[in-house]
């Protein structure tokens, strides 16, 4: 039976390097406990932005930097007139080549379609010759990944509410005919009310029933089998994988596959072991989504 992924600590975390599964890398080995709390390592990397800043981008006053990224940057801000406060992402379009120009468009125009309670909303856009400024809804409560590292794995009850509204959305996108592609406890924000909202549709595509999608793309830990085969797919199945990786990680407060499980995985085609967390509801489900997605893989 394999072994659990635990969960970083706080310090720890910022300091995991996990790359896409477009040119995977076994991640490294699961740091050591602190004390009797597991960590779970974050699937992102993270580098430091340029601290040019602007104190006002259309009727927002900019206040402080909440996220950084390779090429962009995330500042809360506040409506000079109403007092919202709104995230702005501030994107330098001249660091990217035409490839990551027309997949951030493709972003923007996937957003602006959407409209569920359980995904941000795209309120505005505002383009300069050098800047792209996404002007979005604010989730005060932070990331799934957050919640989980300080708070420990949830409760039956109130996975099972999250779930629900993650399953919600995600089947709103995919009735829109939109995959999401990096669904993942660090996408998963939770607002003042501690209601899920999915976020970065960077991955993000539109899918055609009878058509195949061949870009393999995501997060390791959360990737379903074919993606790291290389077999072209139909898009939903990859995202329902994933949801079953989330549910495991909200009841565990960890990941199903470490390293070595994420090689087998690779090999294999998808040999699932789901340890004993949460009650007949969340087993079940668990099953029932990464052994549903691991047959399509298989005989798909």
């Amino acid at each position: 039976m394999s072994t659990r992924t635990p969960l970083p600590t706080v310090n720890e975390r910022d300091t995991e390097n996990h790359t896409s599964v477009e040119g995977y890398q076994e991640p490294p080995a699961p740091p050591a406990k602190s004390g009797s709390r597991h960590s779970l390592p974050r699937c992102r990397n993270s580098v430091a932005s340029t601290t040019e800043e602007q104190p006002h981008i259309g009727n927002y006053r900019l206040l402080k930097t909440i996220g950084k990224g390779n090429f962009a940057k995330v500042k809360l801000a506040r409506h000079i007139l109403t007092g919202r406060e709104v995230a702005v992402k501030i994107i330098d379009k001249t660091q990217l080549n035409p490839t990551s120009l027309q997949k951030l468009f493709r972003e923007v125009r996937i957003m602006k379609i959407l409209n569920h309670p359980n995904i941000v909303k795209l309120f505005e856009v505002i383009e300069t010759e050098k800047t792209l400024y996404l002007i979005m809804e604010y989730a005060s409560g932070g990331e799934v990944f957050d919640y989980l590292v300080a708070h420990g794995r949830m409760k039956e009850k109130e996975a099972r509410a999250k779930f629900r509204q993650i399953v919600s959305a995600v089947q709103y996108c995919h009735q829109k005919r939109i995959v999401h592609r990096d669904l993942k406890a660090e996408n998963l924000l939770l607002d003042a009310d501690m209601n899920i909202k999915i976020a970065d549709f960077g991955f993000s595509n539109e899918f055609t029933l009878g058509s195949k999608l061949d870009t393999f793309c995501g997060s390791p830990p959360y990737a379903a089998p074919e993606l790291f085969q290389g077999k072209k797919y139909d898009g939903p199945e990859v995202d329902v994988w994933s949801l079953g990786v989330i549910l495991y990680t909200l009841v565990s407060g960890s990941l199903p596959f470490d390293g070595q499980n994420l090689k087998v995985c690779l090999v294999r085609g998808g040999c699932v072991y789901v340890l004993g967390f949460g009650g007949n509801f969340c087993m079940g489900l668990m099953g029932h989504t990464i052994i549903e997605a691991t047959i399509v893989t298989c005989i798909g």
